[in-house]
Formats: C-alpha cells, structure tokens, sequence
C-alpha cells in the first residue's frame, strides 16, 4: 500500500514540477504553449476563411470550450488523473508480474529495435483504431452516451468545439490505450508525437473552415517529405541529411501529396465537412446510434460501414434531441452521467 501511496504523492510532484517548468521555461517542445499556438492559428483561419459566414467569430459558448482545454489537458491532469493513472499502471504492472513470472509489462519493448518513423506510424494507427471503437461504443452503450452528450452540445461548431468533452472520456480513452500502446513499446516522447498529430486534426475536423483535398493532401505529403529530407524520426533514406535536403524534400511533399493524395484523402482523413454530420441533430433511423466515428483517419468508417456525408452542407442544426434541458454550464456538463437524470438517448 505504502507503494501507491508513494506513487500518488510522486506523481503530484512531478506532473505539478513539469507543469510549471513547462510554463514558465518554455521550449518548443513545451506542450502547454503548443496547444495555445495550434488553436490560435485555428481561430486565426476561422476568422479569415469561414465556412459558415453567418456565424460569429466568438460563437456561442466559445469561452465555455476555452475553460475546457485548460481543465482537461491541465487541471484535470494535476488534481486527479495523472495521480490515478499512476496507480492503475504500477498496479497493471505489479499484477502481470505475479500471473506472468516477472514478465515486466513497461520493460517489454518487442519492437525495440525498430526504427522510430515505424513506431509512431505503427502507434497512430493502433491509437486511432482505438479510439475510433471507443467513440462508436459512447454512442452505444447507455452510461457512456451520458458522458459524450457533453461534447454534442455543441451549438454552433468552431475549432474549440473539440475540446469540449466530459472529462470521464480522458479516463476511457487513455485505460482502453494504454494497454495496446504500452505492449508496442509507445514510450513518453513517442505519445506526444502521436497526439499532437490527432490533437491538429481534431482542432481541424471541428473547425469553421475548409481546405481544398489538394492543400490538405499537399499539407501531409509536405511534412512526410520534411521528415525525409531531415532525417527525423530515425528515417535514413538520406545518407547526409542538410537543411538545402529538408527543404527539398518538403518541397517534393506537397507536389506529390497535392496531386497524390487530394484525390485519397476524403477516405484517408476526416474533415470538417464529415465531421459535421457526426454532430447532427437529427439522422435518418438507420443512423441512429451515430455516423463518422474517425477521430482522425476516416478509413475505419469506410471499412466497417459507419460513414455517412450525403451532402457538403454548413448549416446542419447540431446536438441531441431535448438538449434545451441539457445542463449550459460548466459545473452542471461536469457533473452529468453520475444522476438520474435522463436524456434523449441514441443507445434506444
């Protein structure tokens, strides 16, 4: 017992040190500044490039959403989860020690000697997968569903929309992950690339603006043509990597990846335009329990049948039928799933 109690109280320390260090000194790898820069470049393109030109630049609850990205990524970390999770992992790794004859569950690395571009790409695809069946069983399962209304309250839909979420969704999420991701070896620094990843795309299928297949095809083919000619990411297709190589190679990445993959990339990635319909107020019976699951890829959609875009529209009324007796503020949203209180549900 005296292990766990030394793991939370760890726990607290560091995350609270690594916070603070984190803002305090910050670098470009510091998270707390990232997420600030990726959501104001967002906001900036809303405000230049709206899809739906009727609707205000603060939109409705924008604010509510801001308080959520701090609460969630931050907050909620420090007072709670990071300690919790702390405790899940070394009771997860003590157990499989005693059933497993010292098998070491976080030592154990079967794809150690891989080089890193394959574990992230390995890892985004596992993660992804993961989080796409999770989402699909909020919209299923009853008690889940209460949780997730909270991210379909949404009004009007802007790029902050995706931080809106219950903050049971970050304990479902990461102890369904965890499990998978720690078995490929998906060590701290590997994680933060692949979330970074999913957190810009998010930020991008909720946001009030559009791009052309082209740009965002150009856009992907230019970073994996930048991690070439640089040689990031243990990529050594180049034997002597040099700035004049990066650039050619980001050069070379959005050429192809703006006549290669445009035409791929409604199936390969989700979007705005999808996206939206997974917000939809009202679908057709056949699509009750939800449409468009794909946190970032769409892939899984296509494949198991779940996507659903019958047309580009930008005015689709979002929500849940008899969400005006949803709870607006943050302390009611915060609290929902653990009452009686019962709301139209899509699990019927």
């Amino acid at each position: 017992m005296d292990r766990y109690v030394d793991a939370i109280i760890s726990s607290y320390y560091g995350y609270a040190d690594y916070l603070w260090r984190d803002i305090t000194s910050p670098q470009w790898t510091s998270y707390f500044y990232l997420l600030i820069t990726v959501s104001t470049v967002f906001f900036v393109l809303e405000v230049l490039i709206p899809w739906r030109r009727g609707q205000s630049i603060f939109r409705k609850d924008f604010f509510l959403d801001v308080f959520y990205m701090f609460f969630n990524f931050f907050l909620f970390y420090l007072i709670a989860y990071n300690a919790a999770s702390t405790v899940v992992v070394t009771l997860l790794n003590d157990t499989v020690k005693e059933f497993f004859g010292g098998f070491d569950l976080q030592a154990f690395n079967p794809i150690y000697t891989w080089p890193l571009w394959t574990v992230l790409l390995l890892g985004f695809f596992v993660r992804d997968f993961i989080q796409w069946g999770v989402h699909r069983l909020m919209h299923r399962l009853e008690p889940l569903w209460k949780f997730h209304q909270v991210h379909h309250s949404v009004r009007e839909m802007g790029f902050a929309a995706h931080l809106r979420f219950h903050w049971m969704e970050i304990v479902l999420y990461r102890s369904i992950e965890y499990i998978p991701l720690a078995l490929l070896g998906i060590g701290l620094y590997d994680f933060f690339v692949i979330h970074l990843v999913g957190l810009a795309w998010g930020h991008y299928n909720h946001a009030n603006f559009r791009l052309p297949n082209w740009l965002t095809g150009g856009i992907v083919g230019g970073l994996i043509g930048l991690a070439i000619g640089s040689g990031s990411f243990e990529i050594s297709l180049i034997d002597d990597p040099t700035n004049f190589t990066a650039l050619a190679g980001l050069a070379g990445g959005v050429a192809a990846g703006g006549l290669v993959l445009a035409p791929l990339m409604p199936y390969l990635f989700n979007s705005p335009e999808m996206h939206l319909w997974h917000h939809a107020r009202h679908l057709p019976d056949e699509t009750r329990h939800g449409v468009n699951f794909g946190l970032t890829l769409a892939i899984w959609d296509y494949l198991f049948g779940t996507n659903y875009q019958p047309r580009n529209q930008a005015d689709l009324e979002l929500g849940f039928p008899g969400m005006e007796t949803f709870p607006k503020d943050f302390v009611g949203q915060a609290t929902t799933g653990f009452n009686l209180t019962r709301f139209p549900s899509q699990c019927d």
